[in-house]
């Protein structure tokens, strides 16, 4: 093939598929993985898709948030993969707060047998899902939903008086979720939810970002703090060999903890 046949394809692979990789490709076009490499960052630069660790998924452009629902249906076992390993974090007594997202949202479902736990959350999606793990037994505690002014295209609520509120609490953990994610920074579309994530960062013993791995080496428009802020992350590939040592923990989702 030719490199127009050969974009022609990747393109409907990842029509097909939703996602490609940088090995799988090579293979079937009997090319090398460079060559691969250089085909995705060309068509990401025509906007024809977005670049991941390993691979590339649909454009998604980097100025603009997909609204709730869009989200919500992409990369469905891999957030909850990470979520799951997220909620084994937890334990009995904590206060944790749970930001927008559409990884961070699964958590809920994920808890088994936690006593006494408080949730605060600025996501609705996520305060109707921790209130059904009440019902079903799953845990107990109570669910506190932040004020603010409320965001229908993400199922939130945002403003000065989110923020405010959130100086009232301590967390044990602070679940964060990312438009983004570099080796020095995390990122997220809207400004006021940004600040609504840095607040729990703020005011929470540790503070574990989850994030799947096409938001790797992503900038989105606004940055929510530094990544050395962050205690661990949890991802579902294994951390860039690029990535310098800033004092947190890499977690890989269903793998074992490592420092780095």
């Amino acid at each position: 093939m030719n490199k127009d046949e050969r974009h022609a394809y990747i393109l409907e692979k990842l029509e097909t598929d939703q996602k490609v990789l940088v090995i799988d490709l090579a293979k079937l076009l009997d090319v090398t993985p460079e060559t691969i490499r250089r085909d995705l960052a060309e068509l990401e630069m025509n906007e024809q898709l977005s670049r991941i660790h390993g691979g590339a998924v649909p454009f998604v452009p980097t100025h603009k948030e997909m609204v709730y629902d869009k989200k919500m249906s992409l990369h469905i076992e891999e957030k909850r993969k990470i979520a799951k390993r997220a909620a084994e974090l937890i334990q009995d007594g904590d206060t944790i707060a749970v930001d927008v997202g559409s990884t961070t949202v699964h958590i809920a479902d994920m808890i088994e047998y936690v006593q006494g736990l408080t949730v605060v959350t600025n996501s609705l999606s996520a305060a109707s899902r921790f209130n059904l793990a009440i019902e079903e037994k799953r845990m107990t505690g109570q669910v506190i939903m932040l004020p603010g002014v409320t965001n229908p295209y993400q199922a939130s609520v945002k403003g000065t008086y989110t923020v405010e509120f959130l100086r009232r609490f301590n967390f044990n953990l602070a679940f964060i979720s990312c438009g983004g994610v570099t080796k020095e920074a995390i990122y997220d579309f809207d400004m006021d939810e940004s600040l609504v994530s840095e607040a729990m960062i703020q005011y929470s013993q540790e503070s574990i970002l989850l994030t799947d791995s096409w938001k790797l080496n992503k900038k989105s428009l606004f940055e929510i703090c530094p990544i050395s802020n962050i205690t661990k992350v949890i991802c579902d590939t294994e951390k860039p060999v690029d990535w310098y040592e800033n004092g947190y923990e890499w977690i890989t989702a269903h793998a074992e903890v490592h420092s780095i």
